[in-house]
């Protein structure tokens, strides 16, 4: 079954690390230069694990109402007119939304088929649209069939976390790395990188990256972009 086409876009330093809190009053300027990157990509949804939903987009904690109503593990759509998404990537269902979309972009929650029938009864309430891929771990590679398949989505931006990333990267998922190189050095100790892998994952063969394009941006800015070979 056909793919999207996945774009990773970060931030990073020059060090590889991200979610720097200690990079200085330029931070917001750096935002503004990555969205700025981000819009000229052509694309339908923008996808981000967990934690990063969770620190940056999810806006309050999830009303679980007991029943004894079970919830057969078939997709939901919640917004069948909608044409642009944001893809959370939330193995255990534990992020709350006040509406089922972020800035317009209708929310696409994926999900295991352990996630408890309260928390799908929580998202059909707000009409926020959801998938299964896996029964007790996220399949990456299933999960974006089901998004080609049931959404109309031939792009998805990739924007972290760092595991995610990595697991995508690691399973021959991404085509594209979008970086935007920071004048910043971090030696904060045991903080993340644009690119991780879980301890209990197999670590597959190292991707080898094609040189697209190179520019200087401003505020010492640079903006790398590359292409990956599907493995």
């Amino acid at each position: 079954m056909k793919a999207p086409y996945i774009i990773c876009h970060m931030m990073t330093t020059v060090n590889g690390k991200i979610l720097g809190a200690n990079w200085g009053a330029d931070a917001k300027t750096y935002s503004g230069i990555y969205e700025k990157c981000h819009n000229t990509f052509k694309s339908e949804a923008w996808m981000c694990g967990r934690a990063t939903m969770e620190k940056d987009f999810a806006d309050e904690q999830p009303v679980l109402i007991g029943s004894n109503i079970p919830v057969v593990r078939e997709a939901f759509i919640g917004d069948k007119t909608a044409s642009s998404f944001a893809i959370a990537v939330d193995g255990k269902g534990k992020l709350g939304w006040k509406s089922n979309q972020i800035g317009g972009d209708h929310i696409i929650e994926i999900l295991t088929e352990d996630v408890s029938d309260a928390c799908l009864h929580y998202l059909q309430r707000k009409d926020i649209s959801y998938i299964f891929a896996g029964k007790t771990d996220i399949d990456l590679a299933s999960a974006l069939q089901q998004l080609v398949k049931l959404f109309p989505v031939k792009t998805i931006m990739l924007e972290g976390g760092g595991y995610l990333n990595g697991s995508m990267l690691n399973e021959g998922l991404v085509d594209e790395l979008s970086i935007l190189v920071l004048p910043i050095a971090d030696i904060t100790p045991n903080t993340i990188t644009a690119f991780e892998l879980s301890d209990h994952l197999p670590k597959k063969e190292t991707a080898v990256l094609t040189v697209k394009d190179v520019r200087q941006l401003q505020n010492d800015v640079l903006w790398l972009t590359y292409r990956v070979s599907r493995k």
